[in-house]
């Protein structure tokens, strides 16, 4: 399963971990990924989504039917 939020594109980040002695070894910053489901009124059925928290965030403001809506005009299977 890939690590990217449906709803705002998030994947994981590279960057360096230093330790005390300023030694670096590479590390991955993974986002908070979570499998939700979600009752979708205008498709008469629930959906299971991969997002973030900050996904999660947009879907309380801006409604689980516009979101739906994007993912779907982007051509992403739902």
């Amino acid at each position: 399963m890939s690590q990217r939020c449906q709803v705002t594109g998030a994947a994981p980040s590279f960057g360096r971990s230093v330790s005390h002695s300023h030694r670096r070894t590479s590390r991955r910053f993974d986002p908070n990924i979570q499998k939700k489901r979600f009752l979708v009124p205008s498709l008469g059925r629930t959906v299971r989504l991969r997002v973030s928290a900050r996904g999660l965030r947009i879907i309380d403001r801006r409604g689980i039917e516009s979101v739906v809506a994007e993912i779907l005009a982007r051509g992403e299977k739902l």
